[in-house]
């Protein structure tokens, strides 16, 4: 007898962390591989931060915290938000959860009856649509193109929205582009949708700190959009600090407030622990994330400079994050002595058995032509994964 729900029958497994998982296997079968599958940078938490953790446990924060979060770091998170992005959220608008993926359940959830539609803009980070699917809601899909990095047009959005559209969410920087929407492009979008009253936009923002343009800009701070953007962030990525699993939103009050009955409902609050460091991390040094992020930019450049010089392979500047989104629809078709290569799927599978090399396919994004490389990773290790990917592509014909 199959016991299962419809509900998680129908919610499809993170193709991030299955491909991760893939390589995982292969490694534990004495391969060599390289993973450049996953969204985690490789540095380690900064030595500050780690040092506030260890001075919490010292002070006796082991106990059950606030469901929104401490006061201090929610504190903290406001004045964040009105020193880095210009937005005025209080300390009461506030959620802080466990990862930004919990932030962005905890809204959906919320926000979402059976059938409303939520303008997603593609290529989309994984999760997206399976929270939109599962909280009862319809993905309504908005492709960017490559030529445009990825971006979405005004006009496209325009003709997206209607009657039905509870919500639109992006991500700037893009994951899994890198793409950085410019102040007039945003500017564009948010007057397209402050037209229509009924729509909440999320804009998840977790990779602002690795933005090579110099200019990060946050949709929530321009007035046609007061009090109708709930601004998802959190300390994975600038931060490094992925295994800490803290996210956090800045929203409308009343939205706020259902988080946080949903959120109490669920997980309750944050690790205490992790929250301590968190403080530090607001509060303290910015200089680790700038190195981290001067890297990722030497990184970028590496990587792109190799893909240009594969043929077959179309690239485009990524401005933010850590990762590539090359076109590899040159391939499709083509074979090797072992493999058939039919689409992005092919593709990733052929890299990691044929190469040793984890990507992710780009079908996982909602961008069948691409696949997507993370650049989160050492120099040395890079030029070899290049080096393998490179070998394999030319054993396709």
């Amino acid at each position: 007898m199959d016991l299962l729900s419809s509900r998680i029958k129908n919610l499809s497994e993170s193709e991030t962390i299955e491909m991760a998982k893939k390589a995982r296997a292969l490694a534990a079968e004495g391969k060599d591989v390289i993973n450049l599958s996953f969204g985690e940078p490789d540095f380690n938490t900064p030595n500050h931060i780690k040092e506030a953790a260890k001075k919490a446990l010292d002070e006796g924060y082991t106990f059950y915290t606030p469901v929104s979060g401490y006061p201090e770091l929610r504190e903290a998170i406001s004045n964040k938000f009105k020193r880095d992005n210009n937005l005025d959220y209080s300390s009461e608008q506030i959620v802080v959860s466990t990862g930004a993926k919990q932030s962005l359940a905890n809204v959906f959830l919320c926000l979402l009856n059976e059938g409303d539609e939520v303008v997603v803009f593609a290529p989309y980070w994984v999760t997206y649509r399976e929270i939109i699917k599962l909280a009862g809601g319809v993905p309504v899909y908005v492709d960017g193109e490559i030529d445009n990095e990825f971006k979405v047009l005004p006009e496209q959005l325009k003709e997206a929205l209607n009657d039905k559209t509870k919500a639109v969410v992006f991500s700037s920087p893009s994951n899994p582009t890198g793409g950085v929407y410019s102040r007039e492009e945003l500017n564009e979008l948010a007057d397209i949708i402050a037209e229509h009253k009924n729509v909440i936009v999320v804009a998840d923002e977790i990779y602002e700190y690795i933005n090579f343009t110099g200019d990060h800009v946050s949709i929530g701070s321009f007035d046609s959009l007061k009090d109708r953007v709930v601004t998802v962030n959190g300390f994975s990525k600038g931060f490094a600090m992925t295994g800490w699993r803290v996210g956090y939103i800045g929203a409308p009050l009343w939205l706020a407030k259902a988080c946080d009955k949903m959120q109490g409902q669920f997980t309750s609050g944050t690790n205490s622990i992790a929250q301590r460091a968190c403080i530090e991390a607001l509060n303290g040094t910015m200089e680790p994330t700038k190195e981290m992020s001067a890297a990722y930019l030497r990184r970028r450049d590496l990587v792109l400079k190799r893909l240009e010089a594969i043929p077959g392979v179309k690239t485009y500047l990524p401005k933010g994050a850590f990762y590539i989104f090359p076109d590899v629809s040159d391939y499709f078709g083509k074979s090797s002595a072992n493999y058939q290569v039919n689409d992005a799927n092919d593709m990733a599978m052929y890299l990691l058995n044929e190469a040793n090399v984890s990507i992710v396919t780009g079908n996982a994004f909602g961008a069948p032509k691409c696949i997507r490389i993370s650049f989160a990773a050492a120099d040395e290790v890079l030029v070899e994964a290049l080096d393998r990917i490179e070998l394999a592509l030319s054993k396709l014909k």
